[in-house]
């Protein structure tokens, strides 16, 4: 049982900004991350777009939200929503 829960809890988490809610139940979240360039060591930014599942259709473009891996969903949906952490005014 507990091996179970160990790889149960070692999913990847991300926290991003929900840049479209256009298709059903699904929002598109763009993570950015900061690295350093091999070489020079100069900061950058990188940008992923994760396609998550959203069950209600409860969040909106601007959204700051927690999301989480899981099984395929579908051809491109390997996330889920998790939880609002913030919502623009």
């Amino acid at each position: 049982m507990s091996d179970e829960s160990a790889t149960r809890n070692s999913r990847k988490i991300r926290v991003g900004t929900v840049v479209s809610d256009r298709p059903d139940k699904t929002v598109v979240v763009k993570v950015e991350r900061r690295i350093a360039d091999p070489l020079y060591g100069k900061r950058m930014l990188r940008t992923t777009k994760y396609h998550a599942h959203d069950e209600k259709n409860e969040y909106q473009v601007g959204d700051t939200v927690r999301i989480v891996e899981t099984r395929p969903l579908s051809k491109q949906k390997r996330w889920r929503v998790t939880e609002l952490i913030e919502r623009p005014e």
